[in-house]
């Protein structure tokens, strides 16, 4: 290991740690106060491996003590009875846990995971909102099936989901070496370990759009579509990877590749959706589009002092501005989608990661924890940088000729 990356390696770590020490001492949230007890000792011991020059001995040694340790403490910490109610210092997991499990009990009770707010005998409050996709209600249904266990804290799905995504994007692209610092990056931050740690939903979207990204230019559009299906049923945050990957099928494989995919993605949605939707229209819209972007009977609570924020909150000509800035954000952004497509699984994530990143900061409405999506996603891309070039896919004409019994590769040969 060279100077540069020991030096690296140890400000990394020591960043991370002075982070978790300051939200161990300082956080009103109970869960990230025993994140940051956890975490401070996970990065402090990583410090010491690179030293001894033990790279991924660190990365594991960190990831137990500040992801695996306390996710499982608060997961047995979390009792059956526990009350939610206004008092962040006792909770044991952010709301966003017990709102997707409650989304699973209603979904097997009621055929739809959300709430219908007018049985609520009173005025609506941001957790009875589930602001996802159906497909998130997935991750919830452990503990509706099979009762409050530890094991089924919906916590512990969204790492498994995670890892399984993670695990099969790395099969995907031919098992490359995974550099340290994408690694670090991607699975250990404090951004990941405790979102992880206290929510976790934001991570398996991660997860499976890298997954996404590696089906792409690797398997077949028809797979990549149906990954994208589900992670967009899950949030809409996962609207703008799905564009992405579109634009690179496009340049890669051409129209029929991308006729292909948006088949996929179009009828695995609706398969997931329509159901939903049909059994309560207007719970649906209240929820996953209203609620969101402001729209809904409760507001949102996302107001992270991230630059579109501050500039919204100076007043209404602050908010046209943001928005003014965050719409010419999109416009640069499509621009160079269209002159300069992804080419590869990496392309993907590196502008997944900058449409979102910028997104997050210019949205008058956000929260600091979504900074997780550019920050995992940059990393994912460095962690796979090395897998091999996936040079021309055939996805524009090939398959079996039935007429000859032989397969066709893009150059019309057989």
């Amino acid at each position: 290991m060279g100077r540069a990356a020991l030096r690296l390696d140890l400000a990394f770590y020591l960043v991370s740690g002075a982070f978790a020490l300051v939200t161990a001492l300082v956080s009103e949230f109970y869960g990230y106060r025993v994140w940051g007890n956890f975490a401070v000792g996970g990065y402090l011991a990583a410090v010491a491996l690179t030293i001894a020059g033990r790279r991924w001995a660190a990365i594991a040694v960190a990831g137990t003590l500040s992801t695996l340790a306390p996710l499982l403490y608060l997961a047995f910490r979390r009792a059956p009875d526990f009350v939610w109610g206004p008092w962040p210092w006792s909770f044991p997991a952010q709301p966003e846990v017990w709102v997707i499990e409650r989304a699973a009990r209603l979904l097997l009770a009621d055929g739809t995971p959300y709430t219908d707010l007018a049985t609520l005998g009173r005025a609506a409050h941001p957790d009875d909102y589930t602001p996802y996709g159906p497909a998130m209600s997935v991750f919830g249904l452990p503990r509706a099936v099979f009762g409050d266990h530890p094991l089924t804290d919906s916590r512990v799905m969204f790492l498994l989901g995670s890892a399984l995504a993670v695990w099969a994007a790395w099969r995907v692209l031919g098992k490359p070496e995974v550099s340290v610092r994408g690694a670090q990056l991607a699975a250990i931050s404090p951004l990941t370990a405790l979102t992880l740690s206290v929510a976790g939903d934001d991570v398996v979207i991660v997860a499976l759009i890298v997954l996404a990204a590696a089906l792409a230019y690797r398997v077949s559009p028809v797979w990549t579509g149906a990954v994208c299906a589900v992670m967009v049923a899950m949030k809409l945050t996962a609207v703008p990877a799905a564009v992405v990957i579109g634009f690179g099928l496009l340049a890669h494989a051409g129209v029929r590749a991308l006729a292909r995919y948006l088949g996929a993605l179009v009828s695995v949605g609706a398969l997931i959706t329509v159901p939903v939707l049909a059994a309560d229209p207007a719970a649906f819209v209240e929820h996953v589009i209203k609620f969101p972007i402001g729209l809904g009977q409760a507001s949102s609570p996302a107001s992270s002092p991230l630059p579109g924020h501050l500039i919204a909150g100076s007043g209404p000509v602050g908010h046209v501005i943001a928005l003014v800035l965050l719409g010419t954000a999109a416009c640069a952004i499509t621009a160079w989608l269209v002159v300069r497509p992804p080419r590869s699984g990496t392309d993907v994530l590196v502008r997944v990661a900058v449409g979102l990143g910028t997104a997050i900061l210019l949205a008058p409405a956000t929260r600091w924890g979504y900074l997780v999506y550019p920050v995992a996603l940059a990393g994912a891309a460095i962690a796979f940088a090395r897998a091999a070039d996936p040079g021309p896919m055939p996805l524009r004409d090939t398959g079996p000729d039935y007429a000859t019994g032989t397969t066709r590769d893009p150059s019309g040969q057989s």
